[in-house]
């Protein structure tokens, strides 16, 4: 049973009269526990839905819509199960206090895996959830494995858990697609047991689809923690050349590559990126891997669609380590349209200067380090720094705040080059509401 949260005015629900505090029981005689139920039985396009209304009353109602298409239900949402780890680099742990409550919540639910693509280590996976998984192929599922030696992985994960080889290939021999990570920490699950991990989860390919390896990150707020650092750059491009070596064989084994590098550890390397088609279908985008490749690629395409706009001046904000990147693009963007663009790198003092993506920017560091600046017509910020689906920075400050103090427009862009280009189209037309494109 599934309370209802909100019904989307013209929907199919809406013309059922179904309203908020009624509960969706089953669909086509099919119990609804939760969100996977939901979304898997409304993939059909006959539907029979039991509803018990808030006066008591059971109804049922028919609908016939298209395959894939909503049905205008928002449902309670299931409160995730807690991690039991004490990984070495737990970010959560490296929070300061003071932020937002759900900042410091570490979930790990096979169900936001299926849902959301969150990564998930299996410690605390019951076999009436792995068969679950499996009746119900909840697939893909995103799993953090960070090294295939059980007793190196659990020096990572700072506890106990189950083997990690036979979770994954039972997942695998049952058809369950999974896409992998490797969170890389010097000295400890780079170099040799780099190697082993990497050939070992490639021999549960195909349905292992996927092997990312990225880069620990580390903020100034690790008092009482473990001793972790960053990768050198030698060690960065020693990886490099591991995961580039396996990329070469697999490529000419199966035809994939699966194991691709993050693009912190090119930046970290301080070696070229490669191309876009070397991320083939972009499997770990979400996970920074490939992000500066689309770029490029949309960049191009942006630059030959771009055209002049009455647009004396504007202002970008981004992070350390895509400063120069997206400097490059806007120079180029500035000569397209006519108008004097600049970047402004934002430092990140809030987590310390070691954390340089745009995703992790407060609005006390955009604020101090953008006022007194001449900003022009206005600031595009990409949507990357703001909490999904609300106006909220990291700190909780609001876009709305963050306007008003610095006097000027602040308008939420995607995080593209189209985004950037349909931004500055926006600030042409003059003063308009703080939106999202």
């Amino acid at each position: 049973m599934q309370k209802i949260e909100a019904v989307e005015p013209e929907s199919y629900a809406a013309d059922l009269q179904l309203e908020y505090g009624d509960c969706l029981l089953a669909i086509n005689d099919r119990q609804i526990d939760d969100l996977i139920d939901y979304y898997q039985e409304i993939e059909k396009d006959f539907l029979r839905l039991e509803v018990l209304h808030q006066d008591g009353e059971r109804c049922f109602y028919e609908v016939e819509k298209e395959p894939h298409e909503d049905l205008g239900l928002t449902l309670e949402h299931p409160q995730p199960q807690q991690c039991g780890n004490n990984c070495l680099f737990c970010f959560v742990h490296q929070l300061p206090k003071g932020l937002r409550r759900t900042l410091y919540v570490k979930d790990e639910d096979y169900r936001f895996s299926y849902l959301y693509g969150s990564y998930i280590t299996l410690s605390n996976i019951q076999s009436g959830e792995l068969d679950r998984i499996i009746e119900q192929q909840l697939s893909p599922l995103y799993i953090s494995v960070h090294a295939t030696d059980d007793h190196l992985r659990a020096q990572l994960l700072g506890c106990q858990a189950p083997p990690i080889f036979p979770l994954l290939k039972k997942l695998t021999d049952a058809g369950i697609e999974l896409h992998c990570q490797i969170v890389l920490c010097p000295g400890l699950n780079d170099g040799h047991a780099l190697r082993r991990s990497i050939d070992e989860l490639a021999g549960l390919r195909p349905n292992l689809v996927s092997l990312a390896i990225v880069p620990v990150g580390l903020t100034a707020h690790r008092q009482q923690l473990p001793q972790l650092r960053k990768l050198t750059a030698a060690e960065a491009a020693a990886s490099l050349d591991l995961i580039e070596s396996f990329q070469r064989r697999y490529l000419v084994e199966q035809g994939s590559r699966f194991v691709f590098a993050a693009d912190e550890i090119y930046l970290q390397a301080e070696r070229d990126l490669p191309a876009l088609e070397c991320y083939e279908d972009l499997p770990q985008l979400e996970n920074g891997v490939g992000l500066i490749a689309q770029f490029r690629q949309q960049a191009s395409e942006v630059l030959l669609e771009a055209g002049p706009l009455e647009l004396s001046k504007a202002s970008l904000v981004t992070g350390r380590s895509f400063a120069n990147e997206l400097t490059g693009f806007i120079e180029r963007l500035g000569l397209r349209v006519g108008s004097e663009l600049q970047v402004v790198p934002i430092e990140n003092r809030f987590f310390g200067t070691g954390v340089t993506v745009a995703g992790l920017i407060s609005g006390a560091d955009l604020l101090e380090q953008l006022q007194g600046k001449h900003l022009g017509e206005g600031v595009l910020l990409p949507d990357v720094m703001l909490k999904e689906g609300e106006r909220l920075l990291l700190d909780d400050m609001s876009v709305e705040t963050l306007a008003a103090n610095l006097d000027c427009q602040v308008l939420v862009i995607e995080s593209s080059p189209w985004g950037i280009l349909q931004g500055l189209e926006a600030l042409e037309s003059g003063p308009v509401e703080i939106i999202q494109l």
